[in-house]
């Protein structure tokens, strides 16, 4: 007992010690997970003999994982995304596997070691690569939306790599039925003709489907009527439990099973709850397994093989960069986001832990081959954060002749839009509904495309482009909205239009309050931050259901608004770019003042309000 508390000690804390700085330095958390592994393994010496069992349990985490990823994916979406799925990510995984199996066959390995890892190298890392572009806000673009469609095949693939990996062992694990509870069933199915193995296979998933379908439901309606929080726990752990064990009983991957379970859960009304109470056992035991990975890493095999290792790795990538390269440029992705998804997919990424450990465990892989591929798959996903450091190196170039052009911009309006989002679109119908003339501006050729679907006029370009900006009329118009999600590119079209038109009035929205002070500096006229009206007008319902009516909620709100602007101006004087606002001992004493004046204007409208009241 005092052991198993001290070595839970060891893996919780290095957890938490490098885990949160890993994550902090963009690194993603399974790279986290292996440093604290390599940390408690190779370097210190604290994990033992217990990491073998330990993983073995671990592994139930990639089940819970996978009944997850099929619970997000409701039958509809999947289908909406077909040609993506099916075309673009299938096509990814289905070359780059058969790409890296015929360099490792050339490499004088058996077919089914080439076929393995041909499979997992074709995997790239969900979480780094959604993490960073989340960070840069490259999601909404056409490469990051490419990007996340191959990201979501390759989750999917997983699924039947590994129902496949088994089939290809050259001899079955040696596995020796523990006494228990489970032994007679084992040996009874055992005993069973392959007929009969296969009619209970099929039958075994027809009841999976059917029990989801029609017996869920009415099942968490009576559990939950119990008002028994921990019994909606017992009875998910209880269900994909139960899954895995009939999948391992009929020889398949329960994962299989869990991931067909989800999918088949995912448009019921539990959904979402069934996620709440899976998810925190899934993080722990996902975290435990990469981290026993990191355990079992031969560094030693690292120091004497150095230049091996990163030949392989950069081999690995290089192939996985041209695959992505063919198919950004078949599937019609130019320019910045051909680039992103070439580099932003080019790493191994955290499932290939998963399929090396179930590989070897089915004798597929050897020793130092398993080795190897942890080794590569490691640096691979450490190299990433460089990769995207090239993509923003790539991006701040201009568009070169062979990337898709901006649009030629046939006419000239008196309102320049730079960015058709959600804001953009309301500012141009009220400005168009008027009867002024606009010229909207957009990187995104989809937003453009569906505006033309309702026939508005837009041009595809970078709006932060000076040329594009000339040619859609800067000269001449008389307003200039910057409604572009970047928030460095919009200080950047503002000091460019201030520049060339002293006099132009520019409209610009800002993401926070720190980018309505550059964009102040920059020289915009009006700064609307994203939130604040919204904020402002629900603010006034609140008082409108608190005791004020109708006029006083809307004098009140009015005051705000026009008092915080006023502050936020002066304060714009006080802030000084790259400071901490908080380290500005100036700008937080005259942010206190101000606050004081904001309280007692609107105790002044509240005594006004009372004097009225009393009138009446």
């Amino acid at each position: 007992m005092e052991n198993l508390l001290l070595q839970a000690t060891f893996y919780l804390g290095a957890a938490v010690l490098i885990v949160p700085i890993s994550v902090r330095l963009g690194l993603g958390s399974v790279l986290g997970y292996l440093a604290a592994g390599l940390l408690l393994g190779p370097a210190l010496g604290l994990a033992g003999s217990e990491t073998h069992d330990l993983q073995h349990f671990t592994e139930f985490g990639v089940v819970l994982m996978l009944f997850l990823i099929g619970l997000e994916l409701e039958p509809r979406t999947l289908w909406d995304m077909r040609h993506k799925l099916l075309g673009l990510g299938g096509l990814q995984v289905t070359l780059t596997s058969a790409l890296v199996a015929a360099l490792l066959l050339a490499m004088g390995e058996p077919w089914q070691i080439a076929a393995t890892l041909g499979m997992l190298f074709s995997l790239s890392s969900t979480a780094i690569v959604l993490q960073s572009m989340t960070e840069k806000n490259l999601l909404r673009t056409a490469g990051g939306r490419s990007t996340f469609a191959v990201l979501l095949s390759q989750d999917i693939a997983v699924v039947p790599m590994l129902a496949l990996i088994p089939l290809m062992a050259q001899r079955s694990p040696a596995h020796t039925p523990e006494e228990g509870a489970a032994q007679p069933i084992m040996s009874l199915v055992e005993a069973l003709p392959g007929w009969a193995v296969t009619g209970l296979t099929l039958g075994i998933v027809a009841t999976i489907v059917l029990v989801g379908h029609f017996l869920s439901r009415p099942v968490f309606r009576f559990i939950h009527a119990s008002h028994l929080p921990e019994m909606g726990t017992f009875i998910s752990l209880l269900m994909v439990i139960g899954i895995a064990f009939l999948m391992m009983l009929v020889g398949l991957s329960p994962a299989l099973g869990s991931f067909i379970a989800g999918v088949v859960l995912a448009n019921s009304e539990f959904r979402h709850q069934i996620e709440a109470d899976i998810k925190p056992f899934k993080g722990i035991l996902m975290g435990l397994f990469f981290t026993t990975v990191g355990v079992n890493i031969d560094t030693g095999l690292l120091a004497d093989q150095p230049l091996r290792i990163l030949a392989l790795t950069l081999l690995l990538m290089l192939a996985k960069t041209a695959v992505l390269f063919l198919l950004a440029t078949l599937f019609r992705l130019r320019g910045r986001d051909r680039v992103l998804f070439t580099l932003a997919l080019a790493q191994a990424g955290e499932f290939g832990f998963l399929i090396v450990s179930f590989a070897s465990t089915q004798a597929i892989l050897p020793e130092m081959v398993a080795q190897r591929a942890l080794l590569v798959i490691s640096l691979s996903m450490l190299l990433t954060p460089l990769l995207f450091i090239l993509h923003d190196r790539l991006a701040r170039r201009p568009q070169r002749g062979g990337d898709q052009p901006a649009d030629e911009i046939e006419e000239k309006g008196t309102v320049i839009i730079a960015g058709i989002g959600r804001f953009g679109q309301v500012v141009n119908r009220m400005a168009r509904s008027a009867g002024l003339s606009t010229v909207v501006l957009d990187s995104d050729a989809a937003a453009i495309e569906r505006l033309r679907r309702f026939g508005i006029k837009g041009y595809f370009g970078d709006p932060s482009r000076p040329d594009l900006l000339q040619a859609a009329g800067l000269a001449e118009a008389e307003v200039l909205v910057v409604a572009v999600d970047s928030p460095e590119n919009a200080t950047r079209i503002v000091e460019f239009a201030r520049r060339q038109r002293p006099d132009l009035h520019i409209v610009a929205r800002a993401y926070d309050r720190v980018h309505v002070y550059e964009l102040f500096r920059a020289g915009a006229n009006d700064i609307l931050r994203e939130t604040f009206d919204s904020s402002v007008r629900a603010g006034r319902y609140v008082l409108e259901n608190m005791g004020f009516t109708e006029y006083e909620a809307a004098k009140l709100s009015q005051t705000y608004y026009k008092v915080d602007r006023a502050a936020l101006r002066d304060l714009a004087e006080l802030w000084v770019p790259g400071q901490p606002i908080h380290q500005n001992e100036a700008y937080v004493a005259r942010a206190r003042r101000l606050d004081e004046d904001l309280r007692t204007a609107l105790l002044d409208d509240q005594d006004d309000i009372a004097v009225d009241r009393a009138a009446q």
